[in-house]
């Protein structure tokens, strides 16, 4: 069952929540995060103004991917986390 785009936001802030709040995760979890984000910016129901957060959240997704320690990653980008949770709960 395909999720909604109001889904697929819940579910990245679900995800970015988590680490921010463990300061830990998973290289499976920045790989949702890269499929979510790629689904979401080509959704015409996304407003504009989110995308550039979409971006970083990518960009965030990409290096932890790529990162010998995705656990320093998570913890290096707290306060990103923090405001990119701030940032989709705006939109949701």
């Amino acid at each position: 069952m395909p999720l909604n785009h109001q889904d697929q936001v819940q579910l990245l802030t679900d995800i970015l929540s988590n680490h921010q709040t463990d300061c830990c995760g998973s290289i499976s979890e920045c790989e949702q995060l890269e499929r979510l984000v790629k689904s979401l910016m080509v959704n015409s129901n996304i407003q504009e103004n989110i995308k550039p957060v979409l971006e970083e959240i990518y960009q965030y997704s990409q290096h932890g991917i790529n990162s010998n320690s995705l656990d320093d990653h998570i913890l290096s980008n707290q306060q990103n986390l923090s405001q990119w949770v701030d940032n989709m709960n705006m939109y949701t």
